[in-house]
């Protein structure tokens, strides 16, 4: 079974992301000295994926 035209078009872009996983957001937030370690990863504060 062929997969249809629309679903390989999208898969392929890998457009820019809206959310970042955990791991993303620490790295954001020790770049911006925002985080050290030893902090809670529960609960992180909201992060802007950087442009």
């Amino acid at each position: 079974m062929s997969q249809h035209p629309s679903l390989k078009a999208s898969a392929a872009l890998g457009g820019k992301r809206n959310v970042l996983k955990r791991f993303e957001r620490v790295a954001v937030l020790k770049k911006r000295a925002q985080w050290k370690d030893g902090d809670r990863v529960i609960g992180l504060r909201k992060t802007k994926p950087d442009a």
